[in-house]
């Protein structure tokens, strides 16, 4: 899904600031998970797993389709590649923002999982 990126700097400042977003989404949602999760006996991987996806759906798959889109697409004409271009945040350093994406996701639920590791389980 995409966001409003056009506060966004562009090159690292933008990838870091687009993983700053998106470690904090990770964060919230392993968070989330691991609340409900502890309650009906979900296993860790089961809790990483779930936030890993649903942090990746709401934070870089706009970037991601965006960079799969520029290298399968049959983009015939230079109007039509212009267009394309011009409906995206910073072309240029897209695949760094997407891995700062990635790295973020993963660095925010290490993190959550790291503050709740020491909590146990408790089932109802």
């Amino acid at each position: 899904m995409h966001y409003d990126q056009s506060w966004m700097g562009s090159g690292i400042i933008g990838g870091l600031q687009a993983g700053a977003i998106s470690a904090a989404a990770g964060l919230l949602l392993f968070l989330a998970l691991h609340w409900l999760g502890s309650r009906h006996g979900w296993s860790a991987a089961r809790k990483i797993g779930w936030a890993f996806l649903l942090a990746c759906v709401l934070t870089v798959s706009g970037d991601l389709w965006d960079m799969f889109y520029l290298n399968y697409a049959n983009l015939q004409s230079i109007a039509l590649l212009q267009a394309v271009l011009a409906g995206m945040h910073d072309p240029e350093h897209l695949g760094l923002r997407v891995l700062c994406e990635l790295l973020g996701v993963s660095l925010g639920i290490g993190v959550g999982y790291a503050s709740c590791r020491g909590s146990p389980a408790q089932p109802r």
